[in-house]
């Protein structure tokens, strides 16, 4: 969780996800849930990676993260409070964990023993059984040393091994820390300075004791209601009153108290030497249960948190507890009441403080799910949204759609130049009469596909298709000086990507008429319920007598495009071109300067070819101004809609076709007049 935050606040988000898919793990992280060390030594192993770092620098940084985190996250007075220098906040570091193991219940923190060497050095115990998080330490002590003491410090391992212990193989850590004064101008709190103060006055109090214990025994049981003394054999010698009760063995004092209790924490062997070893920090007993009551067989074991202390003139240990319950149900599993903790006991107050804290943190878990079902739900929406858009930039320009999605009206636009190029499949009647249905959307589908690439290829704009015929434009949207060269390199793409389409009636490679024209265009969006962009005027229809006059597999031009230099033209010669008198037209043969591999999107150019091919494309926000809105006389000339002129074209391809049909015995000329009529018809 603390390794997600960190990511996100310091790189961002984009960094977070190439880092989790590198590891392979899951997108977020709940602040209540429990995670493996294996998710977090897999996200460090990456990040070492990705900012080639060693492994003790990241998890160090990650260290002084955590200390930051754990301030924002409003522990930072409960931090400050826990000792007036480095060492008592170490020494209560365990009683910290322990506080925090009320509300985080599955909480497996390390344990941690200190010690005051005569040059003023400390040598720091690490325990745990979290193999390979030790270097997280140097970063947080660091971070508190710094923040709070005014100090800097060196941290090295000087020992390092593993420990068998009562409950399994742990990582001890020696960590020689050796401090140095931060000068005052850079780091100077008024709460450094009271910690200073209140550590000056402790060391100079002396406290006096009385010549004898004013206090009966019997008072004191009553009390100290938890309380157990054993000696160094382990021997129970006295007890609380409420212990007794609940492990009544214990008022034999003849038994070992190893035969009543386990030791949760710290996780070491019971005996006197390790108790010792281990004696500035908060002891956890759990009772055993072959040693209890048959009427708690089937509770939950009872568990004592408390301090030990040692008696050196009785040669005993005083260990001093109170019951670790963290909330009124679990006072209720134990079948116990608050009237047997002692009233002077803090327990009380921290059972009720911590049901209240407990009910606020499942809120908290609750609102952490939404937040995150609701950050999920964003993002597939956001994911939906831009299949929405690409759908929708697919059927119209980027600029006009978006337009329409804000509600504005879009006007018509007059492109002084553009190169407009039609295209179809040649007896493609014929085709439709001999096949299934599904062979027909099959082939075309086919052939669109490797179309609508070369459209990417070559930046030229698919205006639409109908049936067999498709179009394209360069030069609009986007006005571009080279939408000659541009719509020529697509005419040979579709030439050649049309040999790779499979005719369903011979199984030979399908043959494409392809018509070129240059010219002016009027653009703009018809129609409210299924707008499109479409193209009106003569180059509209000039460009679709190129193609219907055109001859299969040939690529047939008008005189505008043939001014053109860079490609290998045949002179066709004057034909008659219906609704334009004699034209010279021209076949369109290659590309001189480029191969076919470039033309296909295959290679990438080089660079003086790229140069040439793309020195005039330009964002489409800063062209728009030139294509400027079209009055109602322009429109005089420019009578022809694209989707019209298609349909023309499909007309003069019928007849073509209907001449030559009645040579093939499986084909009726009655269809050829329906069809002929319902082209009129449309």
């Amino acid at each position: 969780m603390y390794y997600y935050c960190k990511l996100i606040d310091r790189f961002g988000e984009e960094t977070w996800d190439k880092l989790r898919d590198a590891a392979r793990v899951q997108d977020t992280f709940m602040t209540y849930e429990v995670y493996t060390d294996n998710i977090t030594m897999q996200l460090v192993s990456e990040a070492c990676k990705m900012l080639d770092l060693e492994q003790s620098v990241v998890l160090g940084q990650f260290g002084e993260y955590f200390f930051e985190f754990c301030k924002r996250a409003g522990y930072d007075h409960m931090l400050r409070t826990l000792g007036g220098n480095l060492f008592e906040f170490m020494e209560n570091l365990d009683a910290l964990h322990s506080f925090l193991s009320l509300s985080y219940k599955e909480m497996n923190a390390p344990s941690f023993r200190v010690e005051k060497n005569n040059d003023g050095s400390l040598l720091l115990h690490y325990y745990s059984d979290r193999r390979g998080l030790c270097h997280i330490v140097p970063g947080i002590i660091g971070a508190v040393a710094r923040d709070f003491f005014n100090s800097k410090i060196k941290m090295e391992i000087v020992n390092q091994r593993e420990e068998v212990e009562r409950m399994g193989t742990k990582e001890h850590i020696v960590f020689l820390i050796t401090q140095s004064p931060v000068p005052l101008d850079k780091v100077c709190t008024e709460n450094v300075c009271d910690f200073s103060e209140r550590s000056m006055q402790k060391t100079a109090f002396e406290p006096a004791y009385p010549d004898n214990l004013c206090i009966d025994l019997k008072t004191f049981c009553n009390a100290f209601p938890f309380h157990i003394v054993f000696d160094e054999e382990l021997l129970v010698r006295q007890a609380g009153v409420t212990i007794q009760r609940i492990v009544p063995g214990l008022q034999s004092f003849c038994g070992q108290l190893h035969q009543y209790f386990t030791i949760q924490h710290p996780q070491v062997t019971f005996n006197i030497c390790s108790i010792r070893k281990f004696i500035n920090s908060h002891f956890v007993l759990r009772t055993r249960r072959d040693r209890m009551p048959m009427a708690w067989k089937e509770r939950p074991m009872l568990e004592l948190r408390g301090q030990m202390l040692w008696m050196p003139p009785l040669h005993c240990m005083l260990y001093l507890a109170s019951p670790l319950l963290r909330s009124l149900q679990e006072l209720e599993e134990h079948c116990m009441h608050l009237s047997d903790i002692a009233p002077h006991d803090a327990t009380r107050d921290l059972i009720l403080l911590n049901q209240q804290r407990l009910a606020e943190m499942e809120l908290s878990n609750q609102l952490e799910r939404k937040k995150e079902e609701l950050h999920q739900l964003s993002k597939h929406l956001e994911e939906e949204k831009q299949k929405t858009e690409n759908l929708l930039y697919a059927m119209l320009p980027k600029h006009v759609a978006n337009q329409l999605k804000e509600g504005k009206r879009v006007e018509a636009g007059e492109f002084e130049e553009c190169t407009i190029l039609f295209s179809d499949v040649v007896t493609f009647t014929n085709i439709c009469s001999e096949c299934e249905p599904i062979q027909i959307v099959s082939m075309l589908n086919s052939m669109y596909l490797k179309f609508d690439r070369l459209t990417t290829v070559h930046n030229v704009y698919k205006v639409e298709t109908i049936g067999d015929a498709y179009m394209v434009v360069g030069g609009v949207p986007i006005p571009m000086s080279s939408h000659i060269e541009r719509v020529a390199n697509f005419a040979l793409g579709m030439i050649i990507a049309a040999k790779e389409v499979t005719n369903p009636v011979t199984g030979g490679p399908i043959q494409i008429r392809v018509g070129l024209h240059s010219g002016p265009v009027l653009a703009g969006v018809v129609g409210e319920k299924m707008p499109r962009y479409c193209l009106f005027g003569d180059t509209v229809n000039t460009a679709s007598r190129m193609e219907s006059h055109g001859l299969p597999d040939k690529i047939h031009l008008s005189p505008s495009v043939y001014q053109n230099k860079g490609y290998q033209m045949e002179e066709r010669g004057e034909i008659e071109i219906k609704g334009k008198g004699r034209m010279r037209t021209y076949f369109l043969q290659r590309n001189l300067k480029v191969t076919e591999s470039q033309i296909m999107g295959l290679l990438v150019h080089d660079a003086d070819s790229d140069k040439k091919l793309n020195h005039s494309t330009r964002d489409c926000a800063s062209q728009l101004p030139h294509y400027r809105p079209a009055l109602k006389g322009l429109l005089n000339g420019f009578n022809l809609h694209s989707r019209f002129s298609i349909r023309v074209a499909k007309t003069a391809k019928l007849k073509e076709e209907k001449e030559n049909s009645f040579t093939h015995p499986q084909i009726d000329p009655n269809l050829y007049e329906f069809l002929l009529s319902a082209e009129h018809k449309r």
